[in-house]
């Protein structure tokens, strides 16, 4: 463990005045009390009064008595000399020859309780208190360095040298890490341990290590690469690596060092030393596990859709084909039901009649095509997925073999058929019957045979139909697992919940009885109907007209906004002054000024710098967004721009928490400028996704015609300030319902922003989101999405019998408040879980989207939503400045997308990589440097306008606030090439030739 990990400026600001102290902290440090002064004013002469109190403040400031006190900020001798009334401050050059300052030392000590850092017990107590801190966390030293010395500020104690401490933080991780390595190397046996050990070497014929097998996922959709997933599953199984219950380490400790292992280099693996080596083995293979469950699961969930989806794209298909011979049937019948209706014609001539003019055979021929080709509207498609009944015994046998789910409630009759397919699997004549309950009407008439017995065929499709759904809706999970684990296991329950219940309705201002919230909001949703349809006659934008029969309300959209010549006129002035730069610069300038790029630590030593660091990354950074690669990038004559550099950077430093880091870091500079408060102060924000195509082969990428044509993709779902900056994104495949990931967009965010006002398209709106977010409503959030199409919005009413005038037309639907009351505890328990970050954002949405069989739980939140829904879409009609300043906060989203796909120009804008942290890390950094060059526009443009100012020209805040950062005319996105040649080339020799050997 290195121990000299400090920064230069760390070092030069080490219990000394390295900054003007603020107001604040004038008023914290520097203020004296009645008794400070009487203990001042025993002192002889100005310059010992002036001096004593200026050790005094030093120590509360600083931690450490300087031994120059000419060295103390003008400010503060400003600051003591006026408390006492002492104006020739030049005094404290007296006080700084005489020897009286050592004594004021000691005596400042003696009173005030300071103690040295020698002394045993702070010793011992800043020792325990590093010590949890670095079990329980990843900070790097430097970062424990500053927490260390603000400890001993706050604690009194006197700080000790620089070296001093820094040694003492660099023993207290040491003890930690070698604690760390010993607990997780603790249980393993020497089979374990050689089992391990093997994983780093290359077995004979192949080219590739063990580790790096196990390393590499599935990337295609098919039944092989299921197998192989879950035989991978297996494998990793049979290391029979488990941490005992007792051996508490933090997940983040585990999660850190498994990271490292599955993308550091073998050869680096085996240079560790081998306690360090095998703790990083151990915990690799814990969380392989799970990643290895999650990847076997994903592929299986995509070939269940895709089974099902092609079966009914193929029946679909076949029907097209089969529809003349349909409509013949269809006629010939027809022709006999003429007959059956002519009330004429006697019942005894009836049957002769129809046969003179339809032959016998006609009409059986007519009604078995009838028959055999009219489908019902549930229909399952058996006989097209009887098909591929073979294909799917190709990977059945194994997933029913290596895969064993948990299950809620509504899981229970699914996980019970599922077993019963995996005994059959062993035992062909199983003892007990299958389990019936699954089958749902439509599947009957092919599972139940008339013999009273199942088609065990159509029994299986009927459980990978339920299975699927279930997967989808986390009925059923697994575990261990990231993605496909239990959402509600962290839900807060039994004594904890009682003992959280009243502190978390408290904080979000809902009671234990929901009698007195449902009548409060029962009379707001009854006053708002009657305020909006009393302002009707005054509102041009909304109307009334008959459609299909029945009246609908039409709201006319919003005139596009005029801009004034003054604003034209600004715009052209800013853009012509901002300077023409090229994209790598800006990440540089904004890197010396934000220092963003210090957030990016080693993902295994957290005090691994090299010279230059800051170079390598925003290179890096800079490859990945521009979508370019490293060898654009790569120059050999700069050791930070080396290939084998910026490799080891990408691969050591840029990872989704490091990314997370860096954009606070940025968001917060960006809230600092004064021009970005023209545009907000951060409490809005809106929700939405930016498409990419995949056109490379993985299971992390899905399907939607609209965005990927006949490719597949992924979304990066992004939530925007009215700042413009980006503060937090998701990344999912293919276009997964908006609606499923807004909440753990808006929760999980990192930034000092806490929007309260969150909008979106009309996609991403459902009656549960509406519902959870009026519940956290206290923590400050409200939903306002965007209603594009207001006609086809549902109004929902408390009272059927209120007149709302013109408005009972459309208040059509009534919500069921008993509903809610009977589940009030439940939706307490789950509202108080997601405001504590028990439970995941996406998993509970999962469990509560509205569909088959919803529980009573959905269903409750839903019908709060409802309310909340209504309640929204009546302001939205009412309020013509709320619908505007929603949809221009979208449309700075939009453009944020704009200047993101600029700057993501490499390989067609298509995004290359195949597994799901890959994609993750390079659109992370794609929001990072974005946020990168609205930062810097920002910046220049404040300053322009200053200068505009001062040349006497007119700038009016209304046309600022119009104002955007996200051009980018001046930016050179492409980057240049050079034309100059070696002179040894112009001279006519060859170039040098690499050497292969060589690693460049």
């Amino acid at each position: 463990m290195p121990v000299n990990f400090l920064t230069a400026t760390q070092r030069e600001g080490f219990g000394r005045y390295t900054v003007v102290p603020s107001a604040e902290d004038l008023a914290r440090f520097f203020h004296l009390t009645e008794d400070d002064k009487a203990l001042i004013a025993n002192r002889r002469g100005k310059h010992n009064r002036l001096g004593f109190a200026v050790q005094l403040g030093t120590v509360r400031y600083l931690g450490t008595f300087l031994e120059a006190q000419t060295q103390v900020p003008v400010i503060v001798l400003q600051t003591l000399g006026r408390q006492l009334g002492i104006t020739k401050l030049e005094c404290i050059q007296d006080y700084q020859a005489g020897e009286e300052r050592w004594e004021h030392a000691v005596e400042i000590r003696m009173k005030f309780g300071y103690q040295d850092f020698t002394d045993p017990m702070p010793g011992l107590r800043l020792s325990r208190w590093l010590y949890s801190l670095c079990w329980t966390g990843t900070d790097r030293p430097s970062v424990l360095f500053d927490r260390a010395t603000d400890w001993l500020l706050t604690h009194k104690v006197l700080l000790p040298g620089t070296s001093v401490l820094e040694r003492f933080v660099a023993r207290v991780r040491s003890r930690v890490e070698i604690q760390l390595y010993h607990l997780l190397g603790k249980g393993v046996t020497t089979g374990q341990q050689a089992l391990l050990h093997d994983l780093l070497t290359v077995p004979e014929g192949s080219r590739t290590s063990r580790l790096d097998q196990l390393r590499s996922g599935p990337f295609t959709v098919s039944g092989s690469s299921l197998v192989h997933a879950l035989h991978r599953l297996q494998t990793v199984r049979n290391l029979g690596i488990s941490l005992p219950a007792a051996v508490r380490i933090p997940p983040n400790r585990i999660a850190s060092l498994a990271r490292f292992a599955s993308t550091a280099r073998v050869t680096a693996l085996n240079r560790l030393p081998p306690e360090r080596r095998l703790a990083t083995l151990v915990a690799f293979a814990h969380c392989l596990e799970a990643t290895a469950q999650d990847e076997a699961l994903e592929v299986l969930e995509l070939l269940l859709r895709g089974l099902f989806s092609e079966a009914e794209k193929v029946q679909r298909k076949a029907r097209l084909r089969t529809l003349k011979d349909l409509d013949h049937a269809a006629a010939t019948l027809a022709e006999a039901c003429h007959f059956l209706l002519d009330q004429e014609l006697s019942d005894g001539d009836l049957r002769n009649q129809v046969f003179s003019k339809i032959p016998r055979t006609d009409l059986k021929m007519a009604l078995a095509q009838v028959t055999a080709l009219i489908r019902p509207s549930n229909d399952v498609f058996y006989q097209e997925l009887e098909a591929r009944y073979r294909s799917v015994r190709r990977y059945l046998p194994t997933v029913l073999k290596h895969l064993r789910f948990k299950f809620s409630p509504a899981g229970k009759e699914v996980v019970a058929a599922y077993d019963w397919l995996r005994a059959i699997e062993d035992q062909p004549q199983p003892r007990e019957e299958a389990p019936r309950e699954i089958i749902t009407k439509p599947w009957q008439r092919h599972v139940l045979r008339e013999d009273g017995g199942i088609n065990t065929h159509a029994y299986t499709f009927c459980v990978l139909s339920r299975l699927h759904s279930a997967l989808k809706r986390r009925d059923v999970f697994v575990n261990p697992s990231w993605r496909y684990a239990d959402p509600r296991s962290g839900l807060l329950d039994g004594a904890e919940w009682e003992t959280a219940r009243p502190v978390i309705c408290r904080t979000l201002g809902l009671s234990a009885d929901p009698g007195p919230m449902l009548k409060a909001l029962a009379e707001e949703l009854d006053q708002t109907y009657r305020a909006v349809a009393a302002r009707l006659p005054e509102n041009p934008a909304v109307r009334f007209e008959m459609v299909d029969g029945r009246k609908e309300l039409i709201l006319t959209p919003l005139d596009k906004l005029e801009e004034p010549l003054s604003l034209l006129a600004l715009r052209e002035a800013v853009g012509a002054r901002l300077p023409r730069v090229d994209l790598p610069e800006i990440l540089l300038e904004v890197a010396t000024r934000t220092g963003f790029t210090d957030a990016f630590t080693h993902i295994a030593e957290s005090a691994a710098r090299a010279a230059d660091l800051s170079l390598s990354l925003c290179a890096v950074l800079l490859a990945e967004a521009c979508n370019t690669g490293l060898e654009p990038l790569v120059c050999h004559d700069i050791p930070a721009l080396r290939r084998d550099r910026l490799s080891w950077a990408r691969q050591n430093y840029v990872r989704d928490e490091t990314l997370i880091l860096a954009n606070a870091r940025l968001v917060t500079f960006q809230n600092q400028v004064g021009l970005a408060h023209a545009w907000g102060g951060g409490e809005v924000a809106s929700a939405d996704g930016l498409r990419f195509v995949v056109p490379v082969r993985t299971v992390h990428a899905g399907p939607n015609p609209k965005y990927f044509g006949t490719g597949r993709g992924v979304t990066y779902y992004n939530l925007v300030s009215n700042q413009f900056t980006g503060l937090n994104g998701i990344t999912v495949p293919g276009t997964l319902r908006d609606s499923l990931i807004l909440l753990a967009v808006v929760l999980e965010q990192q930034t000092e922003f806490q929007p309260t006002q969150i909008m979106t398209d009309t996609g991403a709106y459902s009656d549960v989101v509406f519902g959870l977010f009026r519940l956290l409503g206290l923590l400050g959030y409200r939903f306002s999405p965007r209603l594009a199409d207001i006609g086809g919005t549902r109004f929902w009413r408390i009272d059927p019998q209120a007149d709302y005038g013109e408005l009972n037309a459309i208040a059509r639907q009534r919500v069921t408040p008993n509903l809610i009351a009977q589940n009030w505890g439940d939706v307490l328990r789950l509202t108080g879980s997601l405001m504590l970050g028990r439970v995941p954002a996406v998993g509970i949405m999962r469990t509560l989207q509205v569909g088959d069989r919803p529980t009573r739980l959905a269903q409750a939140v839903a019908e709060f939503g409802r309310i909340d829904k209504t309640l929204h879409s009546l302001n939205f009609i009412d309020d013509k400045n709320k619908r505007r300043s929603t949809l221009l906060q979208l449309n700075r989203g939009e453009g944020r997308h704009a200047l993101a796909r600029a700057v993501f120009h490499g390989k067609r804008g298509e995004l290359r990589q195949r597994y799901r942290e890959g994609q993750e890390d390079q659109l992370g950094a794609l929001g990072l440097v974005v946020n990168v060059i609205i930062l810097w526009n920002t910046l220049y443009m404040d300053a322009i306008l200053t200068q505009l100012r001062l040349e006497g020209f007119p700038v009016w805040d209304e046309d600022v606030a119009r104002l955007s950062p996200l051009v980018n005319d001046h930016i050179n996105m492409l980057g240049r090439y050079s034309f100059a040649v070696p002179e040894a080339v112009t001279r006519g020799e060859l170039r040098p030739f690499r050497d292969p050997t060589a690693d460049e």
